[in-house]
């Protein structure tokens, strides 16, 4: 009687792998807290450099839309010359023009220096997931990229309590520079650790050259969150609807010019063919809208708790803890609970969020601004934090579940991309909402009210962004191969 045969053993994971993991990791746990650290020293930017409201939302917006803009493009660039140099270029520009940040003496110098810091982080992004798909066999390839999602969570609810400790240890004035100089250090030392630790994989694949492509789509990106963000400060003239009439027309323009570049069998910036799955294009505004929802709460906190309520910085951050930890937890689980639930973890992670949302809203609606404490909000930040771990690490492979495998790399890259432009889009919707609901200011005592007046609309905005996420992780497919 013959026995079964042995089961094949797993391939191994190559040499260095792990090394390597944690090289690309670091850089991007340090471009990903930026997302978010700065939320708590807006307050003394905008004291120290005398900014206007406009500048606030630019300095979080700028920075998303730039890194969301240089993913498809940068990840296109890694196939063709290899992503290690690719890597170390961005790296390096993130890391001067974090240097750069510091230095800002006026709001145009910081917003600029900004948006290349952006920039710079989403050129060197992409590796991140390439090294992965590069290094790791399937069977481990799973366990990474819950490594990187548990990192793309865990950096953005820890930014604000990362940015208040070095505000209340350097002062107000010099503290919010070294936010950004602090990246000068430890980018030094992941781009030494990248030069010996990266392999130099073999490059050459055929990309895109669909420049005219990456105009449209960034000219139509810009037009129409720039008047989002200066509407409401200038009083919406007649130049804003313009704007906006005019980027609804480039994204048609862009969608056009695809089709036509994917019609002469070239390769487009964004292949027209992904958009035939409908649940992929769901899923695109899935990771839009969920991303617009998600970063905005630290905005509309941080301004409640120092401007309106006069707050430092680090009582600021200690807010975002319960968030933070309740981040952790989900996304610590988020792997394992993806294999056994499928698409339900995705469900219930968005309505934890949905549910932590909507109760501050109602706190704020119900309870007297000057009346809240850290321990008002502990509870539904907590279940708010829980239900974001448990989406952002397996959410990408459901929504790139939903076409050929041949096309996941191009995928990944468009949702990379939603992503990083719902953070900009949310920052500059929530950013008009609130600064346009700010109610009157005869003096300090009025400060309380006032801000509280303006956050409790801009979290009923994140709500219900948050509820829409919700209803479109059911376009999903119910399981997918996490491993």
């Amino acid at each position: 009687m013959s026995s079964a045969p042995a089961p094949a053993a797993a391939p191994p994971v190559a040499r260095g792998a792990w090394l390597a993991l944690a090289v690309v990791l670091g850089a991007a746990f340090m471009s990903l807290l930026d997302t978010t650290i700065v939320n708590v020293a807006l307050p003394t930017i905008r004291t120290s450099l005398d900014a206007s409201e406009s500048t606030l939302s630019w300095i979080i917006s700028g920075y998303a839309l730039a890194f969301g803009l240089a993913l498809i493009p940068a990840g296109r660039l890694g196939d063709r010359y290899g992503h290690k140099w690719v890597f170390i270029t961005g790296l390096a520009l993130f890391t001067a023009a974090s240097l750069a940040c510091g230095l800002a003496q006026n709001d145009l110098q910081l917003i600029l220096a900004r948006v290349v810091q952006g920039l710079g982080g989403g050129i060197f992004f992409p590796a991140v997931s390439a090294f992965i798909q590069l290094l790791f066999p399937p069977m481990a390839r799973g366990r990474a990229f819950a490594i990187l999602g548990a990192v793309i969570g865990v950096s953005s609810a820890l930014g604000p309590l990362v940015g208040g400790l070095i505000i209340q240890a350097l002062g107000d004035e010099t503290g919010w520079r070294w936010i950004f100089a602090v990246n000068l250090p430890i980018g030094v030392i992941v781009l030494v650790a990248a030069i010996a630790l990266l392999p130099s994989e073999a490059a050459g694949k055929a990309t895109s050259n669909d420049l005219i492509g990456l105009v449209l789509l960034s000219g139509a990106l810009v037009a129409l969150l720039v008047p989002l963000i200066q509407g409401q400060e200038e009083g919406w003239p007649l130049w804003t609807y313009l704007s906006i009439g005019g980027g609804v027309l480039l994204v048609v323009l862009f969608a056009l010019w695809e089709r036509n570049v994917a019609s002469r069998g070239k390769d487009p910036l964004v292949p027209p063919r992904l958009f035939a799955h409908a649940q992929f294009a769901a899923g695109t505004i899935l990771a839009l809208v969920f991303f617009a929802a998600f970063t905005s709460i630290f905005f509309t906190i941080s301004l409640l708790w120092q401007a309106g309520l006069g707050h430092t910085a680090l009582e600021s951050g200690l807010v975002s803890v319960p968030f933070a930890i309740g981040n952790i937890i989900g996304a610590s689980q988020s792997d394992r609970l993806a294999a056994r639930l499928g698409r339900a973890v995705l469900a219930i992670g968005v309505a934890l969020l949905t549910i932590g949302l909507t109760a501050l809203f109602l706190i704020l609606l119900l309870v007297p601004t000057a009346d809240l404490t850290n321990w008002t909000l502990l509870g539904p930040l907590l279940v708010a934090g829980l239900g974001s771990g448990l989406f952002i690490a397996p959410n990408v492979r459901f929504i790139v579940a939903t076409v050929d495998r041949s096309e996941a790399g191009a995928a990944s890259g468009v949702i990379g991309t939603m992503q990083r432009v719902g953070a900009a889009a949310g920052i500059a919707v929530i950013g008009s909402v609130f600064f346009g609901n700010i109610g009157p200011i005869a003096g300090p005592a009025d400060l309380p009210a006032a801000f509280g007046q303006a956050a409790t609309p801009a979290l009923a905005v994140s709500a219900a962004l948050a509820l829409v996420a919700f209803l479109l992780v059911f376009t999903l497919p119910k399981r997918v191969q996490l491993h």
